[in-house]
């Protein structure tokens, strides 16, 4: 597997909360996007581990082909 499924076409409202560690999806494959739940293991893609710099409702990419992973860029408009 080379290229990400794309779980969604429309991004994910979440409610970030400051100061927490969180761990995105980039392989399109979990059952509980937008966060990760380990089952890239069995391809290259890794997911993305961020801390929330504030608390905030932020709008993650579900397409998996945003330029600024882990965040919706509109990238899904173009798939």
């Amino acid at each position: 597997m080379d290229k990400p499924v794309i779980a969604g076409r429309v991004p994910i409202p979440v409610e970030l909360e400051a100061g927490k560690t969180y761990a995105w999806c980039s392989c399109g494959l979990s059952s509980n996007q937008p966060w990760c739940d380990g089952k890239h293991k069995s391809t290259s893609f890794v997911p993305v581990v961020f801390k929330a710099e504030e608390t905030k409702t932020g709008f993650m990419c579900n397409c998996k082909y945003s330029s600024k992973p882990q965040f919706c860029d509109g990238a899904h408009n173009k798939l």
